[in-house]
């Protein structure tokens, strides 16, 4: 059917009735690249399921709502037409047979106050993985926004923390932000940096989607650029949309330095693209040298007391 239509996109179940859907999916990107969004469901195995066909090079994915195929299908028509849209002009994620990368050696840090800060969307997973994995265990904390749905993002972390040196979890409201560990906004829930006293704290919050989305970048890096100011650093990967751009741009007005992914190396060029219309960009990098330049800035600067 696949030779006979020739279409731009395909849209994948992860659970198929006669076939698995990753063994389908590393064929069909082995002998016939294509953009492929996957149709997931809620459940813990579908969400791992998932994240491994992102791995192997699908796109993006929409889940299955809980009244059913048809129904959802109905009231889901919208996000689903947006994302066959995007999957249509987006650039095929680059799958690498090479080792995991080495750690990227670094020096211990001397204060607490540095942070680094991401957001992504579109192809994002992978972008986030890449830079995650070469970070040394005494890398500053993260704090991570990526538009995923709940139920997926407890899945991902989990999945994040066995590949990398630091420590990789999904959020909590409330706890303190420590370094050589990586916090993932938790789908549904936006994820904001606050204060106690002299640490800093994890703050999570139901409020209204912010650029259509809850987990909203421009959420997280507002609340950076409050409380951590120049000693943060700015990260913005792949995504369609604008989300992050005018945070990205007050992180930038604090004195944090900032970062966007190039074209080149993007899934989806939008958010960074928006980032760097704004301005509030310092340097645009290549997702292979992300993790170096960001460790870079953060070796590069005192910390300061906010």
């Amino acid at each position: 059917m696949i030779k006979k239509f020739n279409p731009q996109v395909l849209t994948l179940d992860v659970e198929m009735p006669r076939m698995d859907g990753l063994d389908f999916l590393e064929k069909l990107m082995r002998l016939r690249p294509m953009p492929v969004v996957m149709v997931s469901s809620l459940t813990g195995k579908g969400s791992e399921i998932t994240l491994r066909a992102l791995e192997l090079g699908a796109v993006d994915f929409v889940t299955k709502p809980q009244l059913g195929i048809r129904e959802g299908m109905l009231a889901y028509s919208e996000l689903i037409a947006e994302k066959i849209r995007t999957a249509a002009k987006a650039r095929l994620p680059q799958r690498s047979n090479s080792p995991a990368p080495a750690i990227l050696s670094h020096t211990p840090l001397l204060s607490s106050e540095k942070l680094i800060a991401i957001g992504a969307s579109t192809g994002g997973t992978e972008a986030i993985r890449q830079v995650l994995q070469p970070l040394p265990a005494t890398s500053p904390a993260l704090l991570i926004t990526q538009h995923m749905p709940p139920g997926f993002t407890r899945s991902f972390a989990e999945r994040l923390n066995k590949l990398c040196q630091i420590t990789v979890k999904e959020a909590e409201d409330g706890e303190r932000v420590l370094p050589g560990h990586a916090y993932i906004a938790p789908g549904d829930r936006h994820l904001e940096l606050s204060r106690s006293g002299a640490n800093y704290q994890v703050k999570l919050n139901d409020g209204p989607p912010v650029n259509r989305h809850r987990p909203s970048v421009d959420v997280l890096f507002r609340s950076v650029a409050q409380f951590a100011g120049r000693n943060a650093v700015g990260v913005i990967l792949t995504g369609m949309g604008n989300d992050g751009a005018m945070g990205m741009l007050e992180m930038h007005r604090a004195g944090a330095y900032t970062l966007a992914q190039n074209e080149a190396s993007c899934v989806v060029f939008g958010m960074p693209r928006e980032a760097i219309a704004t301005g509030g960009v310092n340097e645009v990098v290549d997702l292979d040298r992300m993790s170096q330049r960001m460790l870079a800035q953060i070796a590069g600067g005192q910390a300061l007391r906010i």
